[in-house]
């Protein structure tokens, strides 16, 4: 849906052989109670799969398994209170639950599948301490990572460098046809608030994956616009609920510029003033809601960019 004038259908298709596979955990969606998920299926689960990870499957075999995800509730008991005594067991839950799920993952491809690993908050949280603990590691399994998208998650590295944060040896991706390499970032409109949850070390859903150092560290940002057309305006894709196509996207209508400042780093995102034309569009605005910015709608922002950036990585590791 342009600025103005008529909209456009692109079609796309599940890709029947791709070379790749595509794991997917998803964030804090459920609606339960209890500090943890049960593992049946749940409305939730099935929506972010569809929004966040379906697109994917143009160009990998999408797997998304349920998870004992630390709930909605359990989440921002967390958040509120670092201390809380009840959340290293629910932390540990989720994390060995989630292990479980990428162990049989393996299990499935024992000849070796090139992969990505897609997550976003606690999912991705969840995923970098699986990336630490069994792929950082590990060269068998560091050569089959095509890349992992860890959006959301207050990924560290040594500042000004690629590496030397969260991982040692799987630095942040830099091209679009790089490969074993990292693409992460939070979103904002304007400056986050001195409590946000995203861009500083040591607080907030860092939390999630053990980071608790604050000092020497700083959040990664990686523009996945920048790298894969070298420009900063977003191809965006949403969830359309209102009409009979999945997805719709708004060219030109957000930008976005990785920035440092007051010791917060975040994926600053600016919008395109709306059409004066007679037949300008109407196109709503991601909504910010304090500390958590923009995150509700991190992955879909950059989901153009980041569909195409996978499609070019699974080519790259076919030569």
């Amino acid at each position: 849906m342009p600025a103005a004038g008529p909209t456009t259908l692109t079609k796309v298709t599940v890709a029947k052989n791709p070379p790749i596979d595509c794991f997917y955990a998803y964030g804090a969606v459920s609606p339960e109670p209890t500090a943890n998920s049960d593992l049946v299926v749940g409305p939730s689960e099935v929506t972010s799969a569809q929004t966040q990870a379906a697109p994917f499957s143009q160009d990998c075999r999408i797997f998304a398994p349920m998870y004992q995800e630390i709930t909605q509730a359990g989440l921002y008991g967390l958040v509120a209170n670092p201390t809380n005594p009840s959340g290293p067991a629910s932390i540990e839950t989720a994390y060995q639950s989630l292990k479980s799920g990428f162990e049989a993952f393996l299990a499935l491809e024992p000849k070796g599948k090139h992969f990505t690993l897609l997550g976003h908050s606690e999912g991705a949280a969840m995923l970098i301490r699986l990336i630490q603990e069994e792929i950082d590691t590990n060269p068998a399994l560091r050569q089959r990572l095509v890349s992992a998208i860890l959006i959301g998650a207050n990924l560290t590295v040594a500042p000004g460098k690629t590496t030397g944060g969260a991982f040692q040896h799987i630095p942040l991706c830099t091209s679009a046809a790089e490969t074993g390499c990292v693409i992460a970032y939070s979103s904002f409109y304007a400056q986050p608030p001195a409590d946000t949850n995203f861009g500083i070390p040591g607080q907030g859903i860092g939390l999630l994956w053990g980071q608790t150092q604050k000092t020497g560290l700083q959040i990664a940002c990686v523009n996945p616009a920048q790298l894969r057309s070298q420009t900063n305006t977003l191809d965006n894709r949403f969830q359309n609920t209102s009409g009979p196509v999945p997805y719709v996207s708004y060219p030109g209508l957000y930008s976005g510029t990785c920035q440092t400042t007051q010791g917060v780093t975040f994926f600053n995102i600016s919008t395109a003033p709306p059409s004066t034309a007679a037949n300008a569009n109407i196109r709503p605005l991601a909504t910010s809601s304090g500390g958590w910015g923009l995150h509700q709608y991190d992955i879909n922002l950059t989901m153009g960019d980041l569909v195409a950036i996978v499609a070019t990585q699974a080519k790259s590791v076919q030569k």
